[in-house]
């Protein structure tokens, strides 16, 4: 795309416009009912306007806004509302559930969703490993038939935790990378710092707020509840392997390409280049679909109409998940929106200039960044690259290096809103209106933004010392 001409505005301006955007897109939605989709987009081209865009260039910043996160989204969300939709009418959620309530309780099943999804989120991005879960939190939820806010919430703030502060996800790789750390250091770090973060803002706070939603009913919007006999579902030994499947493939790319980057592997080896394809995220789950299919429909039916049957059962899927994308897509848009306006490039560079401790001017600019664009991928990748060169001038050792990163992590995570991606995705696939995702998807991530910082602090100010 040709260079985008933007006219200067004043800061201040820039940031009344931005604000004036988001308070007119929720009035849209909230108080007009306006689809969420043409809400965005209209929200979209009046700011890129009057932000100073030019009318010939608005168009292609909202395509190309779109198109990069739908080019994203689309596949993480299709392959997974597939495979989760046949780990359900398969029985396989049932069998999941089952062993899952047998063996932990009734009592600890919120705890136990949280605690197996911050496992499945180590290596799948949040999205499509979420995406993936819903099924069994679903099966859960209607089987003690208790509010679905209960079971859902605490998987969220694992998602959340984990995508956040926890390589290899892209945000604290990226600054990890930019500031040389030692990604095995960063890696250990974080997972400390994750897990009281996880059970205090995760877990703990995710009950506070189920609380005030009782009476949640489980959505079907993956398609009607499957009540498979239990001579007829799969064996638990199956369900596992397939739901493992990606984390494997994921996890087989991590591994090859950091042996790629530290000179080990070549990179036209051929066992690298495997690793390249079948082992990014919407590959890892367009085999595990395929598998699925396999193992989980057409074996068990032994290929008896398993095709005509299979077939229906993919576009039940996917038909419910086409909104989701289009308006996740018109998210991205205006994220795009904003970000081409440098709001978020003023305020940071404000926080960096005033002498703030390092630690607390990478949260800060990290969360400058995830407010003004959405998404925390670009908050923790740009924050990382601000503050490295104060950080590799400043001779720490590697884990106050980590515990910055986990910072900055931490700063990307919270304060989710309109512009974000994520925050209509996730809202959408769990039923929640707008000022519900505000109360719940919102809330979580910023407590979680909150514990991890103050957690990373200490371990910073510890660090130091030694």
């Amino acid at each position: 795309m040709d260079p985008i001409v933007i006219a200067e505005r004043p800061t201040l301006l820039l940031i009344t416009i931005a604000v004036v955007a988001i308070a007119a897109l929720l009035l849209l939605i909230i108080k007009a009912k306006m689809h969420a989709f043409f809400a965005l987009t209209i929200v979209s081209v009046a700011t890129a306007l009057a932000a100073g865009i030019g009318v010939g260039d608005t168009v292609n910043v909202i395509i190309e806004g779109f198109s990069k996160t739908v080019g994203t989204v689309a596949l993480l969300v299709g392959f997974g509302a597939v495979l989760g939709r046949l780990v359900e009418v398969s029985g396989g959620a049932q069998v999941l559930a089952d062993k899952m309530l047998d063996t932990f309780g009734e009592k600890k099943a919120p705890l136990a969703l949280g605690v197996a999804s911050m496992f499945y989120a180590f290596p799948i991005f949040l999205d499509a490993g979420f995406i993936v879960m819903l099924p069994i939190i679903y099966t859960v939820a209607r089987r003690l038939r208790g509010s679905f806010m209960l079971y859902v919430l605490p998987s969220i703030g694992a998602f959340l935790t984990m995508h956040a502060l926890t390589p290899p996800h892209p945000g604290p790789t990226a600054a990890a990378t930019v500031m040389g750390a030692d990604i095995g250091v960063v890696t250990i770090v974080a997972i400390l710092i994750a897990i009281p973060t996880f059970y205090l803002a995760g877990y703990r706070l995710s009950l506070i707020i189920a609380k005030r939603y009782p009476d949640m009913p489980v959505p079907t919007l993956l398609g009607e509840p499957a009540d498979v006999p239990a001579a007829q579902r799969p064996a638990f030994g199956t369900v596992i392997a397939t739901l493992l499947l990606p984390l494997v493939l994921i996890c087989f790319n991590t591994v090859m390409s950091t042996l790629e980057a530290g000179g080990t592997v070549d990179a036209d080896n051929g066992i690298y280049q495997l690793s390249r394809l079948v082992g990014t995220t919407s590959m890892a789950l367009l085999i595990s679909a395929l598998a699925a299919m396999l193992l989980l429909y057409i074996l068990p039916r032994k290929g008896e109409k398993a095709g005509a049957a299979l077939s229906s059962l993919v576009d039940d899927a996917l038909a419910p998940v086409c909104s989701i994308i289009l308006i996740t897509g018109a998210g991205g848009a205006f994220g795009r929106v904003l970000t081409e306006t440098g709001i978020g490039d003023t305020v940071a560079g404000g926080l960096d200039a005033v002498g703030l401790p390092v630690i607390v001017a990478a949260f800060l600019v990290a969360a400058a960044f995830r407010i003004a664009q959405g998404s925390a991928t670009v908050a923790a990748t740009t924050a990382g690259s601000i503050m490295a060169p104060a950080v590799m001038a400043m001779d720490l050792n590697p884990v106050a290096i980590a515990a910055i990163i986990v910072a900055i992590g931490a700063g990307s995570i919270g304060f989710s809103h309109v512009n974000d991606s994520g925050f209509w995705l996730i809202g959408r696939f769990c039923g929640f209106d707008t000022t519900t995702t505000l109360k719940t998807w919102s809330v979580v991530g910023t407590a979680i933004a909150l514990v991890a910082f103050a957690v990373s602090s200490i371990v910073y100010v510890v660090a130091s010392q030694i």
